[in-house]
């Protein structure tokens, strides 16, 4: 088992069990309920409901199982898939936000697997039971492109490419604020905190992490940026973008979320608040990826359109000018 204790500082007017879902990525809010109330999530030392509406200064305790691996069977569900591409070897997810890629601690069911096994008859299984066909990996709320192998030989050179860093990574992202640099190179190695093992931190005895980006402002208060990363740590982008001073719009974990509207003039404060409150995610986009295909080598370009969602964003702050 797994237990944590993290300060409810972003959590101010939300639920429990919202709060500690958006918190906890590889774990869905059913899930969460369901540790709620089985006496697994402790506020302030005391159990609590997962209706318990957060004031944003509370203590949260919570312990998480860690998955059975003795179980060797995912239950196939009917979980609507966006396929960019697909052949005898392959498939492209535009992968939506808020769903889980695998099963993790507390999750079972609704991931992206589930709904693979459902509509693919044979996947890979290099990764194991519980991850077939899973190459790579998006953080439930990043939406985007994931490419997903058929069988174990397009998935061993696939996972060739990314290691030899064959393959390039298009994000695209809203942060907070403008930037130093229009374009530069984040070389900032990351490790897994250890006061938070759902967290990841700048740490100079970490692994190498490299990103490189290329911003440009949009209204007076966020900037667009394209990230590329060259190297595939968990949480990777948001924490590089973190680093400089500017995180992720929406992203609670690492400073992007609704606090950080505070400080601007009401009417701007009120707007950002609004903003980040209807986007329900952080903004971040798996935009295009480009590799070679595993079995004929021929290079492949997929790309995603950004989903609704940012793109309302984009013109609500687009017209928030300082």
């Amino acid at each position: 088992m797994t237990t944590a204790t993290i300060l409810a500082k972003n959590g101010s007017n939300k639920r429990l069990d919202k709060f500690l879902s958006d918190y906890l990525e590889e774990s869905s809010r059913d899930s969460v309920k369901k540790m709620i109330l089985a006496g697994m999530v402790f506020v302030n030392g005391e159990k609590a409901k997962p209706s318990l509406v957060l004031q944003g200064t509370e203590k949260i305790s919570y312990t998480i199982n860690k998955l059975d691996k003795t179980l060797d069977h995912i239950e196939p569900e009917d979980i609507d898939l966006d396929i960019l591409f697909e052949d005898d070897d392959i498939i492209a997810i535009n992968k939506s936000s808020g769903i889980t890629v695998h099963p993790g601690a507390g999750q079972k069911d609704g991931t992206l697997v589930n709904g693979l096994v459902f509509h693919f008859n044979k996947l890979s299984n290099l990764n194991g039971n519980f991850r077939p066909g899973i190459v790579h990996r998006l953080d439930k709320n990043t939406s985007g492109i994931m490419i997903i192998a058929k069988n174990n030989n397009a998935h061993a050179k696939l996972s060739s490419q990314f290691e030899k860093r064959l393959i390039n990574k298009q994000y695209f992202a809203v942060t907070w604020g403008s930037f130093n640099n229009q374009q530069g190179e984040i070389n900032s190695p990351i490790s897994r905190s250890k006061k938070d093992p759902t967290s990841f931190i700048i740490d100079k005895t970490g692994k190498e992490a490299l990103t490189n980006y290329y911003s440009k402002q949009l209204g007076g208060y966020t900037s667009e940026v394209k990230f590329e990363p060259k190297t595939g740590r968990t949480h990777q982008i948001r924490v590089h973008a973190a680093s400089l001073g500017n995180p992720i719009f929406g992203d609670e974990k690492y400073g992007g979320g609704a606090r950080r509207s505070k400080g601007f003039l009401p009417e701007v404060s009120k707007q950002l608040t609004l903003s980040i409150n209807k986007l329900g995610r952080h903004a971040l986009h798996a935009k295009k990826i480009t590799f070679s295909h595993p079995i004929n080598n021929k290079p492949i370009t997929i790309s995603a359109d950004l989903p609704k969602e940012l793109n309302q964003l984009i013109n609500e702050l687009n017209n928030l000018n300082a």
